[in-house]
């Protein structure tokens, strides 16, 4: 089995980082990885590995940061750690699978030795595979690839969220009502779309601040609700989607 020293991966990552330039220069392209892991040397001796290997891989160190990510980008696979701060990784991949937007994303879970109870839950919730620690990262790359060849293996795109019938398109940046095209303004396309990644998620009202408008916004969680108001207008009779959940935020669908 071969292991990586983290001595030996500081000293190379600029060398992985010419490579990864260079792959990119000719075209070739590279199939993401999200490698959600909070221990902070597994997360970068697999994400070198990988870029190494060919891919193009970002690590997050828990599911918050994962979802911030699946916002604006869609993985061709998930590296995913069961035990992480905050929500868990069985947590995750529950809500990925009900998710019409990556209910598709391959799901490879990263167990502790003996815990068969986990693994079990994990293929029963919808995981592609586990791979358990302590474990080779060349193992690691050959589980990724073969997983990747059974679905395909191209990167999901996901340009396209329906629910209910609003049908929101991420890159033309349209948004349809039944099939009636709504115009929407900046902010309130990037909440409704943030509404829609996370269908059937209460969102407080701060998260919704935090996540569209910044942390260093200097608003009141009023402008949330001015938003929530004037997209359920321009939406219609699909803006009953839009569900308000009492002293907390909203949601859609669910």
């Amino acid at each position: 089995m071969e292991y990586f020293n983290l001595a030996i991966l500081d000293c190379h990552c600029a060398k992985g980082a010419r490579r990864f330039a260079y792959m990119q220069k000719w075209g070739e392209i590279l199939q993401k990885i999200f490698i959600v892991e909070d221990e902070d040397h597994i997360r970068k001796m697999v994400s070198y590995a990988l870029t190494m290997a060919g891919f193009e891989a970002e690590g997050f160190m828990d599911g918050e940061a994962l979802w911030q990510a699946l916002a604006t980008a869609c993985p061709a696979l998930i590296l995913l750690d069961i035990m992480l701060p905050g929500q868990d990784g069985l947590s995750i991949l529950k809500a990925l699978r009900q998710s019409k937007a990556y209910a598709k994303i391959p799901v490879i879970l990263l167990t502790a030795k003996g815990a068969e109870y986990d693994r079990i839950n994990g293929l029963d919730l919808g995981a592609d595979d586990y791979i358990t620690k302590p474990f080779s990262v060349m193992e690691a790359i050959s589980r990724i690839k073969a997983v990747l060849r059974r679905s395909g293996g191209e990167p999901l795109q996901a340009s396209e969220i329906q629910i209910a019938g609003i049908r929101l398109h991420k890159d033309r940046r349209t948004v349809y009502a039944g099939e009636q095209e709504v115009g929407l303004t900046y902010k309130e396309f990037e909440l409704l779309q943030y509404l829609m990644i996370n269908e059937g998620i209460v969102l407080s009202r701060d998260k919704l601040l935090e996540q569209i408008w910044g942390f260093d916004y200097n608003g009141e969680s009023r402008t949330v609700d001015m938003h929530i108001k004037s997209l359920r207008q321009k939406l219609g009779d699909e803006g009953g989607a839009i569900k308000t959940v009492r002293n907390i935020g909203y949601k859609i669908g669910g």
